[in-house]
């Protein structure tokens, strides 16, 4: 039920925060260059309240060009190369380039749309052909689709990675860093033409028994039987996923907020600041970053329950129990793809070492295909996005995939 009355609130309260939006709009250009009058004032407010509500559309990238070697302004082509009714697969590629790498780009599905990854894409596309994994949100596929759970993420993956052919290169950031240990292992048992030339994987929980962070240790406080009972809920009617088990995304957006909620309720404060003092380039970034965060998605029930049982509580992947329908993985057959993993130093959500970890479990990888990248001073979100993903971690990942390539 908690669903049904979820969708009810968000049905009423819609139309009041559409208002605000419309409302601010109107207060600021009737006062446009005058100095700050108490509707101006107003117009912030109406900001917040525009911005404190939960959307379900997929944001659009916006990636329309970016800078080439030489300095100069490039357009950016976007296209659908590879459809399922789980996911497409969507391509970035400057319109100037020639034989640039093939980058498979795994986003998460963890309650946020893959646009999440724009300032991660934007970078990459200036030296790479990148495809994004665009999960749908599984609330809008029909039953008739079948379920998705933890091994159709990996077996996405692997179609993907045959899509782009030999020579390409895989990246998973956070969640699916395992789902792409796991697909590589796939590909190299299978001693086939598409195992990845490189594997990144930024900020994952490969073995969450190293330095475990708060999330890992609600997901070992409880049986997976609570986590079904009181955190999977029924897609409602009137989508066409109904009847779907879903956990909501509003549930796992909530509890990211709650992990940090001093610091976004400081955030909020600083966008009505900025606002009123006309600082607009700033308030604008700090409202775009709510409105793209605030975009949310549901993710399967089964995929969610198998994730938070195989990797967070029985830790089947560094244990050498995880299965790809019911076929052991192993990592031991990966011993051509060169591996790089990325840790932030501040990150809460994935400890130093959990994803260093791969490292070891990749044992005949070897020691010269493997590097490790420590970022100083970042969080989790700072690994794959901002200055320090654009000047110190980019510059390792592009030159890693140059190696390989």
């Amino acid at each position: 039920m908690i669903y049904h009355n979820y969708q009810a609130v968000a049905d009423v309260s819609d139309p009041i925060r559409k208002f605000a939006d419309h409302a601010r709009d109107i207060s600021l250009n009737w006062f446009d260059d005058k100095r700050i009058t108490p509707l101006q004032r107003m117009a912030a407010y109406y900001e917040q309240i525009a911005l404190l509500g939960f959307t379900h559309t997929r944001p659009s990238f916006n990636i329309s060009s970016v800078n080439n070697a030489q300095g100069k302004r490039v357009p950016v082509m976007e296209t659908t190369s590879f459809r399922t009714p789980f996911c497409d697969l969507v391509r970035f590629c400057r319109e100037d380039a020639k034989d640039l790498p093939k980058l498979l780009l795994v986003a998460p599905m963890s309650g946020h749309f893959a646009t999440l990854l724009r300032g991660t894409v934007q970078t990459l596309v200036q030296d790479h052909e990148v495809y994004v994994t665009d999960w749908r949100n599984i609330r809008d596929i029909p039953m008739s689709e079948g379920e998705f759970g933890l091994d159709e993420y990996i077996e996405h993956i692997i179609w993907f990675m045959q899509h782009l052919g030999p020579n390409a290169h895989l990246m998973g950031v956070c969640q699916p860093t395992v789902a792409c240990l796991a697909a590589t292992a796939v590909l190299a048992e299978d001693r086939s033409d598409c195992q990845p030339a490189s594997l990144t994987l930024m900020a994952g929980p490969i073995d969450t028994r190293v330095n475990p962070t708060g999330v890992n240790e609600l997901a070992m406080s409880k049986p997976i039987e609570w986590f079904e009972s009181h955190l999977i809920g029924m897609v409602p009617l009137h989508f066409k996923g109904v009847g779907r088990r879903v956990y909501p995304g509003f549930m796992q957006l909530m509890a990211f907020l709650n992990m940090n909620i001093e610091r976004h309720q400081q955030s909020f404060k600083t966008l009505y600041e900025h606002r009123v003092n006309g600082e607009d380039e700033k308030a604008d970034v700090i409202r775009d970053f709510y409105k793209e965060y605030f975009a949310i998605m549901d993710l399967s029930g089964p995929f969610y329950l198998e994730t938070v049982q195989q990797v967070f509580q029985e830790h089947a992947l560094p244990a050498g129990k995880m299965t790809y329908r019911d076929r052991p993985l192993n990592l031991q057959a990966v011993r051509k793809t060169f591996l790089l993993t990325v840790e932030g130093e501040r990150d809460d959500i994935c400890g130093m070492g959990q994803t260093l970890a791969a490292q070891d479990l990749c044992s005949m990888l070897p020691t010269y295909r493997k590097t490790h990248h420590l970022q100083s001073g970042v969080g989790h979100y700072g690994v794959f996005n901002g200055k320090r993903w654009e000047a110190q971690i980019y510059p390792v990942v592009r030159n890693l995939i140059r190696s390989a390539h």
